[in-house]
This record gives structure tokens, sequence and C-alpha cells, in this order.
């Protein structure tokens, strides 16, 4: 195998490195971060500044993450820094209804104490999370950052990748990962596809304050426009994602912060006493977008870039952090094997591992949303009956509330808190 940094030399490149991540946002850092503890050079590569990505200010954005996501931040050495402020979810409670009328009687309800791990999981704010893997980077010395950086174009070797940016410089890499976001320009110069729809639905986001506690009880309120997720946050708060046809969402998007709570009361119900608005506001177009492959020759994709599903169980990020898990392990792995880790067939091992359960994730999220996102009478009798008989049933419910935490499946070492 041609050694990459001789070939940089040869090929006039500024610098060689083992991969090179384009996007630096949680998942891309958080490869970064754990390629680089396992001994491998990276590039991360982001347009935005490094003091935006560090914001302190509370925007309002949280993150549901999974038991198993959890032990993923543990084996990396960042949990430490993030428990002061991560909420423990202890409580799942699942309800069908309309907005303004109340949840049917009928319902779904997981706690905590059915499984031995501990939390089913723990919101975590955005702007913790980013400074936490923000700061793990700044002193790790086998990851350098490009930031305020612009990938142009990049093309595909038999030993390597090379990586053209804006200012004129060239990165070369053995592995070039694509994090950057759904519309990924990576996957598109590496000819992958991307197959999906729209769903005609927006998510509003937004964090409430409120006057009684939430008791680390996560609600998700099903109602014929979409789901309405209430995720505890510590203190008196709580993180909204709030769907709504693309239609209403555009008519609240626009009220002021008061019309935008008229609209929000109705839907939250009062069992929070009083609320307010607690930071930004955002409003996310949804749709369902699976890349048709997971790698190329010397390209794997990860996170958005990889797949984007509905947020109805709210394991966007988790899914993220599965495919980081998996694809550390996998060049990591063919790293000490003393293979070449951007060979396709290397590369393809990560595909396989992630593609069933991404497909899984998908054929679900979109089924319950399809399901619930309707009026329909018969519908709604049909799916509060099969709630109740969910909850009804202890070894199914022990089962979804271990799927739920992510503890099922074949675990990378990572997502069992165990160091590659």
């Amino acid at each position: 195998m041609d050694n990459p940094a001789a070939a940089a030399i040869l090929r006039g490149m500024d610098q060689a490195f083992d991969i090179a991540i384009i996007g630096g946002g949680l998942n891309g850092s958080t490869l970064a971060l754990a390629l680089g503890q396992v001994g491998l050079s990276v590039a991360l590569i982001d347009r935005l500044p490094a003091e935006t990505r560090t914001d302190p200010g509370f925007d309002g954005r949280g993150y549901a993450l999974a038991h198993a996501s959890r032990r993923l931040l543990g084996a990396l050495g960042l949990w430490s820094a993030l428990a002061p402020d991560a909420q423990p979810i202890l409580h799942i409670r699942v309800t069908d209804g309309r907005a303004g009328e109340g949840p049917s009687p009928l319902m779904m309800e997981f706690d905590h104490a059915e499984i031995e791990e501990g939390p089913m999981g723990f919101m975590v704010e955005d702007r913790h999370l980013r400074r936490a893997v923000q700061g793990a980077l700044a002193t790790q010395d086998r990851v350098t950052q490009f930031d305020k950086a612009t990938v142009t174009g990049h093309d595909v070797g038999d030993a390597f990748a090379n990586v053209a940016l804006a200012d004129g410089r060239t990165l070369c890499a053995r592995v070039l990962v694509g994090a950057d976001g759904p519309g990924s320009p990576t996957a598109q110069r590496a000819g992958i596809r991307r197959m999906g729809w729209d769903y005609g639905q927006t998510a509003l986001v937004c964090a409430i304050a409120h006057a009684r506690p939430h008791h680390g009880t996560a609600h998700q309120f099903f109602t014929p426009e979409g789901p309405l997720a209430i995720l505890p946050l510590t203190g008196n708060r709580a993180s909204i994602v709030w769907t709504e046809t693309a239609a209403n969402a555009a008519r609240i998007a626009v009220q002021d912060d008061a019309g935008y709570l008229d609209a929000l009361r109705p839907r939250l119900g009062d069992f929070l006493g009083q609320v307010g608005l607690a930071g930004a506001r955002f409003a996310y177009p949804l749709s369902l977008s699976i890349a048709q492959r997971f790698s190329a020759p010397r390209v794997a994709l990860i996170g958005d870039a990889a797949h984007r599903v509905h947020p109805i169980a709210g394991q966007g990020l988790n899914a993220g952090l599965k495919d980081v898990a998996a694809l550390a392990e996998v060049l990591a792995l063919a790293h000490r094997r003393g293979e070449d880790i951007g060979r396709i067939d290397v590369l393809e091992r990560y595909q396989r591992w992630r593609r069933f359960d991404v497909a899984t994730l998908a054929v679900a999220t979109d089924g319950f949303n399809r399901l619930f996102s309707n009026d329909n009478a018969a519908l709604r009798l049909a799916r509060d009956i099969g709630l109740a008989a969910v909850n009804a049933w202890p070894a199914l419910r022990r089962g979804l509330i271990r799927e739920a935490a992510g503890l099922s499946g074949d675990l990378p070492k990572l997502l069992q808190g165990r160091p590659i």
C-alpha cells in the first residue's frame, strides 16, 4: 500500500492524514475525537468558526440521548463534564388525542425501574454537548481542526483521497468521511444517490420554563397534525419538538412570542402550569432521506449525510452516534491489523453493520407518523387500543424500553461503554 504522507508530498499536498472528516457538527466532531484517541490522525473540516460552535448561550435546543449514547460519551471521557447539566429521563408517556381536548385515557407508559441499567436516557442541551466535545478536541493532538474552511471538491485515487479547500489548500487522507448533512456534497461527489420523500410537516422547536415540576417524564402526544414531544430539561424547563403541517407551521412561526405561546398552550394542556419561552425558536421541514449506500471507495457517510428520519422517536442524534461508534471501531481494528483503512471492503463492514438498523428505524418512524398523524376515527380507536395492549404486556414493554434506550442489537464497544 502507498504511504499517504509520501504520496501527498509527491503530489504537492499541504497536509496528509489518516482520516478527513467534512462537517464539524456533533457527529463529525465526536468521530474525530474517537479516532484521535485510538491514534489515527484526523483533519476535521467545518465552514463555521470554532467560537460559533462553542457559543455558551442557551438557544432552546436539546437532545434525548439514549442510555447507550451516554455510555459512548462516558467511554470518550466526556460524560463527567456533561453529567451536572444532564436531566435523567425516568418515565416516558405516550398518548393520543386532539389539541385542546387532552389525551386519550388509553396510553403507553415506560418506567426506568423496569430495566437494570438506570435511566432510559438523558436530556442534554446542545450548548453543553458541543462545548464538551470541542473542549476534548482542543486537547487531542491527533486532530487538526480546519475552521472557516469550505470544501470545493474531492477526488479519489488508489491509495488516498484529495480534498480541495476554497482557500487553495489541498489535504490528503486515506478515508474521507461525509458528516455534512442531508444534502451531503460529499455523497454527491461520490456518486451516492438518496431515496426518500417530504412529509409536508415542519418541526417547531423551542424550550419552555414551567411552574410545575416535570418529574423526569418525557411525553409523546400524538395529534392529527403530528406528534408533540415534551422533553424534560434540568430545573422546571422542557424542550419542545412540535410537529405541525407545513401550512400551520408557517403561520405559527411568524407569530410573536405571545402568539406562538397561544398556539402552543392548547397542545400542551395545563399539567405543567404556567409556561413561557426560555430560548430561541426554530423550524425544521421534515423529510425522510436515506443514502442508497453508506460507503464508496475511500468514502464513508455518517449522521444526516447517511440518513435523516422523522424525529417522532427522538433518535436522530442517537442514530448518528451509532454510526460514529461503528465506523470508529471498524477503522481502528483495520488499522491495527495493518489493512488499508480506505479500501472498499473495509468500509463495507461499516455499511453492513449500520444498514439494517437504519432501515428498521426509517420504516418504524415513517410508519408511526403515518399511523398517528391523521384523524381517522377507526384508526384512532385501533391505535389507542394498541397502546393500551402494549402497556399491559410487561415483556413487550420491557423490550421496547431496552430498544428506546439503545441497549439491544449488535452494539459497538463504545455504545457498551468500553474503549475500542
